[in-house]
């Protein structure tokens, strides 16, 4: 049953709400002596996190062998229901042998401090190398996605989670809009279709003109960058957020735009990414979602356009968001403007394509990126902030 008559429906009809009330948390820190614990990593405090807030919805904790598997195979949970990415809880054997099932596990963040717990249903090994080759379409220890699988325990702790209180981001407290609060937003807004924009990159002017485009055909735009785990190389997300700031308050109409942190991690896994991405910005409300060029992808793992082909894989009442495709944009010197070949009638030669990788090499070689894949106030900011980030 759909909740949520103002907006769309959270996937599997119902928004989670994992955070414990004051009741509970008292109730477990009576415990807190008594019970286990284990600690959690960058990337399953952040799955805590979205499990809680409804993101993740319709899961209630991480996953068992009952949906790990037919999600590693298929793409669908137990009771067939899309989703492309497993979230489990993985740890060593030493950690996972002593626990029991059927009690509770108190789950500590990296620095030793209770902030959740797991009812442990079921502990379950997996096969590593299938999920690798599943999810991410390679075995390439490379792979950052990989790397993550094969550095990881080879048991999986399952079982419904609580986490004890939502505290405010230690970066972006005013970006923090949980699934619940966007909604409203959204309904206060009188927004009735929304379209959500991931990204882990400065947005440049490809981003900004497929989001122009998508923009023209709905209410309102949810720009939700990612502020969890990425890789090394990948910029901060303060240097981010701050280049969204000063786009926004530049070149964006006001009252249509909602910038918001998205606290998941990246898992680069490309187009089953790209299907787990729409389905998280269901829940946040969206009811249309931007796919581009090799969205969620790294190096040369994913075709150019594997991500928007993956969405043919499921009847849309089954995913329940629009997914928008978008051709690769660049600059068109003919034309003076943005465009894509299906709108441009340039030459290749006349293209001058962008990409975050390609801005990021220039600000390292120290040379500012051209307005024409940059706004100079974003170009600034970045160089600015490589400079700082720079040695010597």
């Amino acid at each position: 049953m759909n909740q949520h008559p103002e907006a769309i429906a959270p996937h599997g009809g119902q928004l989670v709400n994992r955070i414990a009330t004051p009741e509970q948390k008292a109730e477990i820190l009576s415990q807190v002596h008594t019970l286990p614990r284990v600690q959690l990593d960058a990337r399953s405090l952040s799955d805590l996190e979205m499990i809680a807030i409804g993101g993740f919805s319709p899961l209630t904790g991480f996953m068992t062998q009952e949906d790990y598997t037919p999600v590693v195979k298929e793409m669908r949970l137990a009771n067939g229901l899309p989703w492309s990415i497993p979230i489990t809880l993985s740890v060593t054997p030493e950690i996972a042998n002593p626990l029991q099932e059927g009690t509770l596990i108190g789950l500590d963040n990296p620095k030793g401090q209770l902030i959740g717990t797991l009812q442990l249903t079921q502990k379950y090994t997996y096969d590593k190398t299938q999920e690798a080759i599943k999810v991410y379409r390679t075995d390439d220890p490379k792979h950052p996605g990989v790397q993550v699988v094969y550095n990881q325990g080879t048991v999986n702790l399952a079982g419904d989670i609580w986490l004890l209180q939502r505290n405010p981001h230690p970066q972006f407290p005013t970006y923090q809009i949980d699934p619940a609060a966007s909604r409203q937003k959204f309904k206060d807004k009188n927004w009735k279709t929304i379209v959500g924009f991931q990204t882990r990159n400065p947005i440049h002017r490809a981003h900004e003109y497929i989001q122009k485009c998508a923009l023209e055909t709905v209410d309102g735009l949810f720009l939700h960058p990612l502020v969890g785990a990425t890789k090394e190389d990948d910029i901060p997300a303060d240097v981010r957020m701050r280049c969204y700031e000063i786009l926004l308050s530049h070149y964006y109409p006001q009252d249509r735009v909602i910038l918001a942190i998205n606290p998941a991690a990246m898992r680069y896994a490309g187009p089953r990414e790209a299907i787990f991405h729409a389905l998280v910005r269901k829940n946040y409300g969206c009811t249309h979602f931007i796919v581009g060029r090799d969205h969620a992808g790294v190096g040369d793992y994913y075709g150019t356009y594997d991500a928007q082909h993956i969405f043919d894989q499921f009847h849309p009442s089954e995913l329940g968001i629009v997914p928008m495709k978008f051709e690769h944009a660049f600059y068109c010197t003919r034309t003076k403007q943005m465009a894509t070949t299906k709108t441009s009638p340039s030459k290749p030669e006349e293209r001058i394509h962008l990409s975050g990788t390609k801005v990021r090499e220039m600000l390292r070689r120290g040379e500012l990126p051209p307005p024409e894949f940059s706004r100079p106030e974003v170009a600034t900011e970045l160089a600015q902030a490589m400079e700082i980030q720079t040695p010597g």
